[in-house]
């Protein structure tokens, strides 16, 4: 297996799937600093930890539909390709997911 380095591949994006991971990355900051003012405003636990947990569930969400682009694009591209080593990444990144 060669070894991994986050940098050595890229992923091309076209910009409808750049604008829709950053509309959500933008709408999960917004939930982030309003849980931020939650706990400055001394709001009750349970209302924060509801928070959270929505916070939670977005960025999931988001993961997701990028690991779902993964095994569309970059993943076929490398096995059509031959580049097998995508398998050995993959494996990483499931017991990484599971953890």
């Amino acid at each position: 297996m060669k070894e991994n380095n986050c940098c050595a591949k890229k992923t091309k994006r076209g910009e409808d799937e750049k604008k829709l991971i950053i509309n959500r990355l933008n709408r999960i900051n917004g939930q982030i600093t309003g849980i931020k003012k939650m706990i400055d405003n001394d709001t009750y636990c349970n209302d924060v930890l509801i928070q959270l947990k929505a916070a939670q569930n977005s960025i999931q969400s988001l993961s997701n539909h990028i690991l779902e682009n993964h095994l569309y694009n970059c993943v076929t591209r490398d096995l059509e390709n031959g580049d097998f080593d995508t398998i050995d990444e993959l494996i990483s990144l499931f017991k990484r997911f599971n953890k």
